[in-house]
């Protein structure tokens, strides 16, 4: 007779904890980018080296084609915020994607930075 083993750490209940920490590739935190979860977030580019992201990026920027807060991303996706947020912190630095803060009436965009963002995505 075959004993009964117990799962291992391949079992699905060691997913939620082991998951996050290989898609991050142990990274805790976004390293150049400062998002928090209200960061609007969307697709740079249209041409993506596919072979070079991984899926959980190449779900990102699909779901990136409109405009989406951090908070949004990683709803959708089903994942941690601070997950999503290196994630994205990876595609900002690959130039996939960009991110801003929220637009509020307290900070209004200055025609100079306007120029200077339309500027810099007409270089791309």
């Amino acid at each position: 007779m075959a004993e009964h083993q117990e799962p291992g750490p391949e079992a699905e209940g060691a997913d939620p904890l082991v998951r996050p920490y290989v898609i991050t590739q142990g990274r805790q935190h976004e390293d150049s980018v400062q998002l928090d979860m209200i960061s609007v977030v969307i697709a740079a580019r249209a041409d993506v080296d596919e072979v070079a992201l991984e899926p959980e990026q190449l779900r990102i920027l699909q779901l990136c084609k409109r405009p989406q807060s951090v908070a949004e991303v990683s709803a959708h996706l089903d994942m941690p915020v601070a997950v999503v947020k290196v994630l994205l912190g990876d595609l900002i630095g690959r130039g996939y994607i960009l991110a801003r803060a929220p637009y509020t009436q307290q900070s209004p965009a200055h025609r100079d930075i306007l120029q200077a963002v339309l500027d810099g995505i007409q270089r791309l």
